[in-house]
């Protein structure tokens, strides 16, 4: 047992994190993502490391530890290898003034990498290796042209951080340290407000698209994994990354909070290593608490969104053997009628002409009445039958299991709704009934689950639900037996997916 009068923790273990967006790394999720590299760059004195995005300067301070042991038969003077490994192998771009002092301090062992007190004896300069080099935002009708970031949020005084930063700020990275990098690794931030803070957009994917401009041999980033299904102006890198064969290794936390403590990110975080030299399928590791699924050799191109665990993509692949159209050719589109969430011009009491339209304000659900003149978009769904379900959901698989969906209900014909609600639509009460049941099965919930990695449920989550036949009340046990599920396949929906009882609304 450790003495406590002598025991010092490792800073970088203590440091608590500036905020969802731009969090620390461990020293110990560091070397998991540095194990995923080759032995023999340990032992390369020429290979060259680049953190683009550096907060802490864990990585570098962990690449130096390898580095130092790696080379100490071709270099074996200690000072000379230090020398050596820090001026010439290392390098790193800071995000603001804090953190790269921070960088400085826990790479050089001192704040300023030419002081008496630096590791590195050869340094000319403060800043060593770690720049903070300070750029602006390039504004065109309002956003920066190079990270989407709104005018009207970021365009501050000196006296403050920018988050301009600079390796997404320039056409060609190359030009930033005129060299090329041997491995790029790094946990970039992960998104910015893009309107003075009520939306975000994510910008991390700038970062991996700017890293594989340089060409590096190897890339590894640790970055948010609702890329996989998700997120906001992601299609093209979503389809990007998974099209990628260079991608061999990847491995997925699907809670944040087990990576990173105290903090939420929707929808996990994942890392992944990019092998510019060869190409192939990838080996998917899955993380939960004490639980690691995998390696598993996956083709991550399969399908449009990425299947996060495979005993799941086991169960998609049966059920798509039935080669059944898709239930999102019942269901309504997002904001069908017009309205958004916070719509509130509707009435308590119903008159004259009125229909209900429900809505959800504050979590809770509630119904009004609208006079039908004043329904101008698809009213040709007015006097359908409807079930409606809500179009937030949980959180996308924080809790095991998981309810996925909330409660969904039958509306009656006439009926609207706002953008609270998604619908299915159908002729008929009984129709209207049995794809009520559906949706509360859990296999329904299961497949919608493969498609949403946050809160909200959008129309193509369904995709992947098959139709059924709508004269009958649908069990569990039929749509396993109809598409043939196994004990283990039954065993695991019933691990992720929370039992849902009929709501009476």
């Amino acid at each position: 047992m450790l003495n406590s009068g002598s025991y010092n923790p490792d800073v970088l273990t203590c440091l608590a994190n500036l905020s969802n967006d731009e969090v620390f790394t461990s020293p110990q999720l560091a070397n998991r993502m540095l194990d995923l590299l080759p032995d023999d760059l340990w032992k390369n004195q020429g290979a060259t490391f680049l953190d683009p995005g550096c907060k802490s300067g864990v990585f570098l301070r962990e690449i130096a530890k390898r580095l130092d042991e790696g080379l100490e038969h071709q270099i074996p003077d200690c000072q000379q290898r230090i020398n050596h490994v820090f001026k010439n192998q290392l390098y790193a771009l800071a995000i603001t003034e804090l953190t790269a002092l921070l960088s400085r301090r826990s790479v050089y062992c001192s704040k300023t990498a030419n002081s008496k007190y630096s590791v590195c004896e050869t340094f000319d300069n403060s800043a060593g290796n770690i720049r903070l080099d300070r750029v602006v935002h390039t504004w065109e009708n309002g956003r920066c042209v190079y990270c989407g970031a709104s005018r009207e949020a970021y365009d501050r005084g000196p006296g403050l951080e920018s988050h301009a930063y600079s390796f997404i700020h320039i056409e060609n990275p190359e030009e930033l340290f005129n060299m090329k990098f041997d491995v790029i690794i790094g946990n970039p931030p992960y998104q910015l407000g893009s309107d003075g803070g009520t939306r975000d957009i994510p910008i991390y994917n700038k970062f991996i698209a700017q890293a594989t401009k340089l060409n590096p041999r190897f890339l590894s980033m640790i970055i948010p994994s609702r890329w996989m299904s998700s997120g906001l102006g992601l299609s093209e890198f979503r389809s990007t990354m998974l099209g990628d064969r260079r991608i061999r290794k990847l491995v997925d936390y699907p809670v944040a909070s087990e990576v990173f403590t105290g903090v939420e990110v929707k929808g996990g975080i994942c890392y992944f290593l990019w092998d510019r030299d060869n190409e192939g399928d990838c080996e998917v590791t899955t993380i939960r608490g004490d639980n690691t699924f995998g390696p598993i050799n996956r083709n991550l191109g399969e399908y449009d969104v990425f299947v996060r665990d495979s005993r799941a993509l086991k169960i998609l692949h049966k059920v798509q053997l039935k080669k059944e159209p898709s239930i999102t050719e019942l269901l309504s589109v997002d904001k069908e009628f017009g309205w958004t969430s916070n719509f509130d011009e509707f009435h308590n009491d119903r008159k004259s002409g009125d229909v209900p339209i429900h809505y959800i304000r504050k979590t809770k659900r509630g119904t009004g009445w609208i006079n039908r003149t004043e329904i101008n978009k698809s009213s040709h769904f007015v006097d359908t039958w409807k079930v409606l379900v809500p179009k937030a959901g949980s959180d996308g698989g924080q809790k095991i299991p998981d309810r996925v969906l909330g409660k969904p209900f039958v509306a009656s014909s006439p009926s609207v709704c706002t953008q609270s609600y998604l619908f299915f639509f159908v002729e008929s009460a009984k129709k209207a009934a049995s794809i009520e049941s559906y949706l509360r099965t859990k296999f329904f919930r299961f497949l919608v689950s493969l498609r949403k990695i946050t809160q909200d449920a959008t129309r193509s989550t369904y995709t992947w639900v098959p139709q059924q036949s709508w004269d009958l009340l649908w069990s569990d046990e039929e749509l396993y037996q109809k598409y043939d599920l196994s004990k283990e396949d039954i065993d695991y929906i019933d691990l992720m997916i929370s039992p849902m009882e009929a709501v009476n609304e």
